[in-house]
């Protein structure tokens, strides 16, 4: 081999690396969003499978504020004692997801009461969540309202 065909050679490899990393970086995004939505989606579905058996009585004693939705996240995971019985919990989740977008279980947290794109949770109820990350997707809306 002789230099130049070493330089080529070389060149070519920056180049194509190059045109690889923007690549990785995506599909590295995209696979971050996936994964937002499938916790955002799992914790919603809990909240609401804990309202419905809330509202149909099924459930232990609910505080005025609550609006029959769990107080914390934590209730979800740790369980609710179903009336009429002593010693069945009903668990909602196995775990607290964590957030892709921040790499941490601290999520944003909403109750009944508060404006729908605040940030900052009045406490009385979980009626939904967000990331708290600001990145924003790749069509310009940030994560934390998905």
């Amino acid at each position: 081999m002789t230099l130049v065909e070493l330089i080529v050679s070389f060149t070519i490899l920056a180049l194509l690396t190059t045109m690889a990393l923007p690549l990785a970086r995506y599909k590295v995004r995209r696979d971050r969003e996936r994964e937002l939505r499938y916790a955002l989606r799992e914790i919603r579905t809990a909240i609401d499978r804990y309202k419905d058996l809330a509202d149909q009585g099924q459930l232990g004693t609910q505080s005025v504020d609550s609006d029959n939705y769990p107080q914390t996240l934590e209730v979800l995971v740790e369980g609710v004692t179903q009336t009429g019985t002593v010693d069945k919990k009903i668990r909602f989740l196995r775990r607290i997801p964590k957030d892709p977008m921040t790499n941490s279980y601290d999520w944003g947290l909403r109750s009944t009461r508060d404006d729908p794109k605040s940030t900052s949770w009045g406490g009385q109820n979980v009626f939904d969540i967000y990331t708290k990350s600001q990145e924003r997707a790749a069509d310009g809306t940030p994560y934390s309202e998905w």
